[in-house]
């Protein structure tokens, strides 16, 4: 195991409910989202925001915590730095059109997921189930670069894909975040 990756594996397994409180929160979001169709698009821009800033505080907490842990905790910030930024953006500019409003979830999405992408290789050989930290870093990065690809559909248009993917890359991250626990519980015993 080499430093850094034995590092970052420390810092997640010390943080593991940190990655389950975000995967819970996308889930939430995800199935909010099915149940209310009709939601306006105002409605979509402030639960957006509230998620993306959440998710981005919950980031720079876990860097901030792991910084005397890993040598590259600066490259968790900067991923919650840029959910806190959007989220931040969203709910300064409510009023925002919904093509804007699809290009800051499509570059939320694939910041994200390049992020989860390079995390999860990194701790390949650490943890059995880094395919799913990666698998949610390619479902993110896909999931954004569709939305780039198809700008005319609207936002609102795109609430079923949105709320599909927020489920599945919730329900990915939990099960990171319980693979992480078991590894602190390995790291505990050696």
């Amino acid at each position: 195991m080499g430093i850094v990756q034995d590092r970052l594996a420390s810092v997640l397994a010390d943080n593991w409910w940190k990655l389950l409180l975000r995967g819970v929160i996308a889930i939430a979001f995800g199935v909010l989202t099915f149940m209310q169709p009709g939601i306006s698009l105002s409605a979509l821009v402030l639960v957006f925001g509230a998620y993306a800033l959440v998710d981005g505080v919950l980031a720079i907490w876990t860097a901030i915590a792991g910084r005397g842990q890993i040598e590259h905790w600066v490259v968790l910030l900067l991923g919650g730095l840029g959910g806190v930024g959007i989220g931040v953006l969203t709910f300064m500019v409510p009023g925002i059109t919904a093509i804007v409003l699809e290009f800051y979830i499509a570059f939320w999405a694939i910041l994200v997921g390049m992020l989860g992408i390079v995390t999860g290789v990194r701790l390949r050989k650490e943890i059995s189930g880094e395919w799913a930290l990666i698998l949610s870093g390619i479902l993110a990065v896909v999931f954004g670069a569709y939305i780039i690809s198809q700008p005319i559909n609207g936002a609102l248009s795109i609430l079923s894909i949105l709320a599909t993917f927020a489920i599945l890359y919730g329900i990915l991250l939990s099960m990171v975040a319980f693979k992480v626990k078991s590894l602190a519980g390995a790291m505990a015993k050696a």
